[in-house]
């Protein structure tokens, strides 16, 4: 197995560049594992595809406004992401233009005015991956100086923040938002309960193995990032029952499905336990699913530890397939993009 295993071309123009209105009026493949089936939906019918007693397990992370613009002492401009909070006040970041700052370069944090939004910043660390540990003179000023942070694929202004939030967006921490729930109205979610669904929340922090590819051309020497999780005794109960008596489970998104996978493993006698911890769970073919039954998601991008997971669910071949007829019906892809289910 390779990562070029996981390439394939994609017209640029096929990259979502804004979220559809409503959210449910994007399209949806609907695959069939059992058969090798496709089948091209929207995302409001999915509803006609979920059984009652279905477990819907859905990610509640909520997007941090985690892009900061500064201007070094010095007079330079630069922008940070804030990737992961290591302590209070200091913060793992990734910089640019990043070589030009190192340990010791001191940042005035600034407001989209550009005027100085007194926080200070020092860079303390330097780590792998460009990234750099940075000490703010002030964290509790951060949200109201940062913007929510948009892939780098995505090059059109979002109109509205929570566009990129998901409806059922609780729990702050996310870089990028579990893009497979974006397609979910309140209304949607209702009609889903009233079928005799039942919708679980979970969380998992979205960190930078969402956006970045898989550099090593075999796989497994992949160092996928941790990621913070929590599921609950709730839900662990739920997913239990619904497992004992034969019912799925299906989970909205990669992220959704890794934390659900990394309690199972961790779990012992069969029953899944609850799980609050750091995630590093990497999915690749020929890992035996445990828990999940079911699975929705967006259309990756190539060389992804996502594409990576969604192929050992569904096996790499007839993702292939899939992906190739969405490029070819002109499907929208990556975070604003099409949803596929995958059964």
């Amino acid at each position: 197995m390779k990562t070029s295993d996981f390439d394939y071309y994609l017209p640029p123009e096929l990259i979502a560049q804004t979220p559809l209105e409503p959210r449910d009026r994007s399209r949806l493949m609907v695959i069939d594992r059992s058969d090798g089936s496709l089948r091209h939906r929207h995302f409001f019918e999915i509803a006609d595809w979920l059984q009652p007693g279905d477990v819907l397990v859905m990610n509640d992370s909520r997007v941090i406004p985690a892009r900061l613009s500064g201007r070094k002492t010095s007079g330079g401009r630069v922008e940070m992401l804030l990737v992961r909070r290591v302590s209070p006040n200091v913060w793992e970041t990734l910089v640019k233009p990043g070589k030009r700052v190192g340990i010791g370069t001191r940042v005035d944090i600034t407001n989209e005015a550009g005027q100085n939004g007194l926080v200070s910043a020092e860079v303390v660390g330097v780590g792998e991956g460009g990234i750099r540990v940075v000490s703010f003179s002030d964290e509790t000023k951060l949200p109201q100086l940062g913007k929510i942070p948009l892939p780098p694929y995505i090059h059109t202004p979002l109109a509205n923040p929570e566009r990129y939030q998901t409806v059922y967006a609780n729990e702050a921490g996310s870089i990028a938002a579990p893009t497979a729930g974006l397609h979910f109205t309140t209304d949607l979610i209702d009609r889903i309960r009233d079928r005799g669904v039942h919708c679980q929340f979970v969380t998992l922090h979205v960190e930078l193995d969402t956006f970045r590819p898989v550099r090593e051309e075999d796989p497994s020497k992949h160092a996928i990032h941790q990621e913070y999780g929590v599921l609950t005794q709730e839900v662990a109960d739920g997913i239990n029952q619904a497992k004992a008596e034969g019912r799925r489970v299906i989970c909205v998104g990669t992220t959704a499905a890794r934390l659900v996978e990394a309690a199972a493993q961790a779990s012992r006698a069969g029953r899944l336990e609850p799980l609050a911890g750091w995630v590093e769970l990497f999915i690749l073919p020929g890992y035996r699913f445990q828990a999940v039954d079911a699975l929705i998601t967006n259309f990756h991008l190539p060389r992804s530890t996502l594409l990576m997971l969604v192929s050992a669910f569904a096996g790499r071949e007839l993702i292939s397939r899939a992906y190739q007829e969405a490029i070819a019906e002109k499907y929208r892809f990556y975070s604003f993009g099409d949803a596929m289910l995958v059964l």
